[in-house]
């Protein structure tokens, strides 16, 4: 009797297809959640991409096993270090006019009244008449050229605040602004409604808090104009009080709390941002220990700006080592804005390296994952990790220490957003 034929068992060996492969780096670093080194360290790792996601990370050998590259673009690091976008994560990037005039007398040792008397407009209040006095269409342009510049120095996402309307039409028109930025420009935009950043010169505080909670912010939340409410809570601005009850509103409207505090005083601004879990706080120059613990207990994420505490000559700079020894999360953001004209996030590690005791493998994660954290999208940007968005910047230079290192450097060589390659050093400079 003829033994039973058993049936052939075939195995699905189908790879999925990568259609853009970067090679040739140097090291790769993912600034996975979970890496052990803080940056994720592959050297001479490669980066498979499908379409607008990552597809695999890993040595060359490890990803060809997994992924058929065999029609895959080739994208060559030539050397260098391959890190995830930039995520800037606290600019007030749309504003119409400089304040350099007032930033010139400031370096020299100028003081407000000297200032003032000279009949140069200063402060949030100038940027304020300025902005009032600009056409929707030339705040996008403005704005647009400083994009420019930020995705060269290898930047993928910014968040940008309203703040400088303080009237509801100007605050919607900044927050349209930032949605037509959007939709044009490469970089993703996350948009924040920070119409408490200041006072206007017009209108009693009690109006004004009124005009916020019963006009702005519910037409901000019916257009979907904004993912985040912001306050500027620290002496002569907001009170505690006020930015409760303003935070809360807004999350009653769905808008997600993030807060400014501790810049200028301690009036309790970071015990506000953990009581009510804020997703992040920031500033953070007068924040006490104790709150430190407070806020990594409550999982708020810590902005910290090196590049505004250098610009304006800030007399007590945030203690961020203190606040890495907390076990605090943190995250470097440029401030972008006309006090503080950066666009570029390496100059940002250089400072945070430099003067604020970073390691450069810490500065890096503060300005990727630590960063994304800061806005809440974690789970698709700020790391190389597998199904994430293929957001990659790589950058001519031979280790990733090299950040802290060569002071001034920072244009990246190629940038890749969504899977797309959409800045090339040598395609612009020929």
């Amino acid at each position: 009797m003829m033994p039973e034929e058993r049936p052939t068992l075939r195995r699905n060996t189908t790879k999925p297809v990568a259609t853009k492969l970067v090679t040739g780096a140097a090291q790769v670093l993912t600034c996975a959640v979970d890496a052990p080194d803080l940056v994720g360290c592959i050297d001479g790792g490669v980066v498979a991409i499908a379409d607008n996601k990552i597809l695999e990370v890993g040595s060359k050998d490890e990803v060809t096993k997994k992924v058929d590259i065999s029609t895959a673009e080739i994208i060559d690091a030539k050397g260098g270090v391959v890190i995830p976008g930039f995520v800037d994560c606290h600019t007030h990037l749309v504003f119409a006019s400089s304040r350099v005039e007032e930033y010139a007398h400031k370096v020299r040792g100028a003081s407000a009244d000297e200032i003032d008397r000279l009949n140069i407009p200063r402060g949030i209040p100038a940027t304020v008449r300025q902005l009032g006095q600009a056409s929707e269409e030339e705040l996008v342009l403005s704005a647009s050229q400083r994009l420019d510049h930020m995705i060269s120095f290898g930047t993928t996402t910014v968040e940008s605040k309203s703040g400088y309307g303080l009237s509801t039409e100007l605050e919607i028109r900044m927050l349209r602004v930032n949605q037509q930025l959007n939709q044009r420009h490469d970089v993703d935009i996350v948009s924040t409604f920070l119409g408490a950043h200041e006072f206007p010169e017009d209108r009693s505080r009690e109006h004004y808090i009124d005009e916020i909670c019963h006009e702005m912010i519910p037409e901000v939340a019916a257009q979907g104009l904004a993912e985040f409410n912001d306050v500027y809570c620290d002496d002569g601005y907001y009170t505690v009080d006020e930015s409760r009850r303003i935070l809360n509103l807004g999350l009653d409207h769905g808008l997600k709390i993030k807060i400014h505090t501790d810049a200028y005083s301690h009036i309790g601004g970071s015990t506000l941002a953990a009581e009510i879990q804020a997703v992040s706080a920031d500033h953070l120059n007068y924040t006490s220990e104790a709150e430190y613990a407070l806020l990594r207990e409550a999982g708020v994420v810590g902005v910290v700006m090196p590049a505004l505490d250098f610009a304006v000559g800030h007399g007590r700079p945030f203690d961020a080592r203190g606040m890495l020894d907390a076990g605090m999360t943190l995250a470097l953001a440029t401030d972008m804005c006309p006090g503080c004209w950066l666009e570029s996030m390496p100059f940002v590690l250089q400072l945070a390296c430099r003067l604020y005791a970073f390691s450069p493998a810490e500065a890096l994660r503060a300005a990727t994952i630590g960063a994304a954290k800061a806005l809440n999208q974690s789970d698709k940007i700020g790391s190389l990790e597998i199904g994430k968005q293929a957001d990659i910047s790589i950058f001519d230079l031979p280790r990733f220490e090299d950040f802290a290192y060569r002071l001034g450097r920072g244009q990246a060589a190629k940038v890749i957003k969504n899977g797309a390659l959409v800045f090339d050093t040598k395609s612009r400079s020929s």
